[in-house]
């Protein structure tokens, strides 16, 4: 058995790693305009309106637009509907710091560490916004590469970009699907279930 290759490279999903949402502000947005529990996230990730936004087919402005047409019905009409999604997306979530401690501390050390993430072409602002700018060495944005995660073409990009094999980056992401992915791409993958697992992607990069 070939002895895997030492990790010199991290790429970190975004949403749910690197940024955090506190899902009360979406319950509150829900509660203010009458609609029903978990409307908005359900609107918003139907697979009709989502890939279209994550792989660049269509701008985050018409995804949104097209949110609001689903909840319409709920809302009690087109305009209060726009209403609760522009006061849903007003909220942009929250860096995690213990992660953000992490990229900064690998960094110093020589690794390369991209940020790999489905994401629309929003995400820009969103790092500036959150004060990431120039927090990692590379973003690999889904809407800009054409594929989105799971799939094989985009860790292949993300590798790529880190100009760094697949099988010597580490992928560290919340969501099984996006980690079974990266592994099927030869990636090696981490299925993060929060800062507890600092220790082991400290020591998977120091090996």
């Amino acid at each position: 058995m070939s002895q895997r290759k030492r990790v010199t490279a991290l790429l970190l999903d975004f949403d749910g790693v690197l940024r955090r949402w506190d899902p009360a502000v979406t319950a509150g947005v829900e509660r203010e305009y009458g609609l029903a529990g978990g409307s908005l996230h359900a609107a918003a990730m139907a697979p009709e309106r989502l890939t279209p936004a994550v792989t660049g087919q269509v701008s985050d402005a018409a995804w949104m637009a097209g949110v609001a047409e689903a909840i319409a019905g709920q809302a009690g009409g087109v305009a209060t509907a726009r209403a609760a999604v522009d006061a849903w997306q007003a909220y942009r979530g929250e860096v995690d710091p213990d992660v953000l401690a992490l990229v900064r501390e690998v960094r110093a050390a020589g690794v390369r560490v991209g940020l790999g993430t489905n994401a629309t072409d929003v995400l820009d602002a969103d790092l500036a916004a959150l004060g990431l700018t120039g927090e990692v060495d590379l973003v690999v944005n889904s809407s800009v590469v054409g594929a989105a995660k799971p799939s094989r073409e985009f860790f292949l990009a993300a590798a790529t970009a880190l100009a760094t094999l697949p099988d010597q980056v580490l992928f560290v992401d919340d969501d099984d699907r996006a980690v079974r992915g990266a592994r099927v791409a030869g990636l090696s993958a981490l299925r993060w279930s929060g800062p507890a697992d600092l220790p082991y992607v400290r020591a998977a990069l120091a090996a």
